[in-house]
């Protein structure tokens, strides 16, 4: 895996500290990956084992993210089935 000394070393933006604080997407780890391959050095090329690791790890990022947003709609269901049946609940004692 590169080091970051290393990115910065091909003249690579830097993220700032408010950048790093957001979210990067697919199309962001593409642009990194693609200005990573253009920029390295074809005498000493990254690692092949390091850029599947990289993609693989991406993958499994962006997998817990769609899962996260599926149990997050699930969550909201589950609220707005409970404050239903809590209205039937008091409709029905009359409370």
């Amino acid at each position: 895996m590169t080091s970051l000394s290393a990115v910065n070393s091909h003249n690579l933006p830097v993220l700032s500290k408010d950048m790093a604080q957001k979210q990067l997407g697919q199309t962001d780890f593409l642009r990194l990956m693609t200005t990573q391959l253009k920029e390295q050095d074809p005498f000493n090329p990254v690692d092949n084992q390091a850029m599947v690791a990289q993609m693989a790890q991406f993958s499994s990022v962006a997998g817990i993210s769609e899962m996260n947003a599926s149990l997050r709609g699930i969550a909201e269901q589950i609220s707005a089935q409970t404050a239903l049946l809590a209205d039937i609940k008091s409709a029905s004692t009359g409370v």
